[in-house]
Protein backbone atom coordinates (compact mmCIF):
# COMPACT_ATOMS: atom_id res chain seq x y z
CA UNK A 1 0.00 0.00 0.00
CA UNK A 2 1.45 3.35 -1.04
CA UNK A 3 0.96 6.22 1.37
CA UNK A 4 1.31 9.84 0.37
CA UNK A 5 1.45 11.11 3.95
CA UNK A 6 2.78 8.56 6.47
CA UNK A 7 2.64 11.07 9.36
CA UNK A 8 -1.07 11.70 8.79
CA UNK A 9 -1.55 7.91 8.65
CA UNK A 10 0.23 7.54 12.02
CA UNK A 11 -1.89 10.25 13.65
CA UNK A 12 -5.09 8.74 12.23
CA UNK A 13 -4.19 5.29 13.55
CA UNK A 14 -3.57 6.72 17.03
CA UNK A 15 -6.78 8.79 16.88
CA UNK A 16 -8.85 5.74 15.84
CA UNK A 17 -7.27 3.49 18.50
CA UNK A 18 -8.02 6.08 21.21
CA UNK A 19 -11.63 6.34 20.03
CA UNK A 20 -11.99 2.55 20.20
CA UNK A 21 -10.26 2.39 23.65
CA UNK A 22 -7.51 0.09 22.38
CA UNK A 23 -4.49 -0.44 24.60
CA UNK A 24 -1.95 -0.25 21.78
CA UNK A 25 -1.66 0.46 18.06
CA UNK A 26 0.80 -0.89 15.46
CA UNK A 27 2.02 0.87 12.32
CA UNK A 28 4.90 0.66 9.84
CA UNK A 29 8.07 2.06 11.37
CA UNK A 30 10.16 5.00 10.16
CA UNK A 31 12.63 7.36 11.80
CA UNK A 32 10.18 10.28 11.65
CA UNK A 33 7.39 8.24 13.27
CA UNK A 34 9.75 7.04 15.99
CA UNK A 35 10.74 10.63 16.75
CA UNK A 36 7.09 11.73 16.92
CA UNK A 37 6.41 8.84 19.32
CA UNK A 38 9.44 9.89 21.41
CA UNK A 39 8.07 13.44 21.69
CA UNK A 40 4.60 12.15 22.62
CA UNK A 41 6.16 9.97 25.34
CA UNK A 42 8.33 12.80 26.72
CA UNK A 43 5.24 14.99 27.02
CA UNK A 44 3.21 12.18 28.70
CA UNK A 45 0.64 11.71 25.92
CA UNK A 46 1.50 8.01 25.47
CA UNK A 47 2.83 5.40 27.87
CA UNK A 48 5.55 3.86 25.71
CA UNK A 49 6.61 2.87 22.20
CA UNK A 50 8.88 0.21 20.77
CA UNK A 51 9.84 -1.47 17.52
CA UNK A 52 8.65 -5.06 17.13
CA UNK A 53 9.07 -7.66 14.38
CA UNK A 54 6.17 -9.42 12.67
CA UNK A 55 6.25 -13.09 11.71
CA UNK A 56 7.34 -11.96 8.22
CA UNK A 57 10.32 -10.12 9.72
CA UNK A 58 8.90 -6.66 8.95
CA UNK A 59 9.47 -4.04 11.66
CA UNK A 60 6.44 -2.31 13.22
CA UNK A 61 6.20 0.63 15.58
CA UNK A 62 4.02 -0.30 18.55
CA UNK A 63 2.59 2.64 20.52
CA UNK A 64 1.13 1.94 23.96
CA UNK A 65 -1.67 4.43 24.58
CA UNK A 66 -2.30 6.21 27.87
CA UNK A 67 -5.67 6.53 29.59
CA UNK A 68 -6.80 8.51 32.64
CA UNK A 69 -8.47 6.89 35.67
CA UNK A 70 -11.98 7.21 34.22
CA UNK A 71 -11.00 5.40 31.03
CA UNK A 72 -10.77 8.67 29.08
CA UNK A 73 -7.88 8.87 26.63
CA UNK A 74 -5.12 11.34 27.50
CA UNK A 75 -5.00 12.35 23.82
CA UNK A 76 -8.15 14.33 23.15
CA UNK A 77 -7.26 15.45 19.65
CA UNK A 78 -4.49 14.97 17.09
CA UNK A 79 -4.47 17.40 14.19
CA UNK A 80 -2.13 17.35 11.19
CA UNK A 81 -1.25 20.93 10.21
CA UNK A 82 1.37 20.79 7.48
CA UNK A 83 0.76 18.38 4.61
CA UNK A 84 2.84 17.37 1.58
CA UNK A 85 0.61 19.52 -0.63
CA UNK A 86 0.67 22.60 1.60
CA UNK A 87 3.61 23.01 3.95
CA UNK A 88 3.10 25.28 6.97
CA UNK A 89 6.23 26.97 8.30
CA UNK A 90 6.38 29.15 11.40
CA UNK A 91 9.04 31.37 12.90
CA UNK A 92 9.90 31.20 16.58
CA UNK A 93 7.52 34.10 17.31
CA UNK A 94 4.60 32.40 15.49
CA UNK A 95 4.75 28.98 17.20
CA UNK A 96 1.21 28.43 18.49
CA UNK A 97 0.38 27.82 22.15
CA UNK A 98 -1.96 24.84 22.03
CA UNK A 99 -4.84 25.03 24.53
CA UNK A 100 -2.96 27.70 26.50
CA UNK A 101 -0.05 25.35 27.19
CA UNK A 102 -2.05 22.20 27.99
CA UNK A 103 -1.38 20.78 24.53
CA UNK A 104 1.67 20.88 22.32
CA UNK A 105 2.78 21.45 18.77
CA UNK A 106 5.28 19.18 17.02
CA UNK A 107 7.77 20.97 14.79
CA UNK A 108 10.37 19.76 12.34
CA UNK A 109 13.32 22.13 12.73
CA UNK A 110 16.86 22.25 11.44
CA UNK A 111 17.88 20.74 14.79
CA UNK A 112 15.46 17.80 14.47
CA UNK A 113 11.91 17.16 15.62
CA UNK A 114 10.92 19.00 18.79
CA UNK A 115 7.94 20.11 20.80
CA UNK A 116 6.86 23.74 20.80
CA UNK A 117 8.46 24.36 24.21
CA UNK A 118 11.80 22.96 23.07
CA UNK A 119 11.68 24.99 19.84
CA UNK A 120 11.01 28.21 21.76
CA UNK A 121 13.85 27.39 24.14
CA UNK A 122 16.20 26.65 21.22
CA UNK A 123 14.95 29.86 19.52
CA UNK A 124 14.21 28.12 16.24
CA UNK A 125 11.17 27.81 13.99
CA UNK A 126 10.33 25.20 11.41
CA UNK A 127 7.60 23.17 9.78
CA UNK A 128 4.52 22.83 11.99
CA UNK A 129 3.70 19.11 11.70
CA UNK A 130 0.92 18.49 14.22
CA UNK A 131 -1.06 19.78 17.19
CA UNK A 132 -1.83 17.49 20.15
CA UNK A 133 -4.07 18.06 23.16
Amino acid sequence: MSLNDPIADMLTRIRNACAANHRRVDMPVSTMKSEIARILKENHFITDFRTVQTEDGKPLLRVILKYAHGGQSVIRELKRVSSPGLRQYVGVQEIPRVRNGLGMAILSTSKGLMSDRDARQANTGGELLALVW
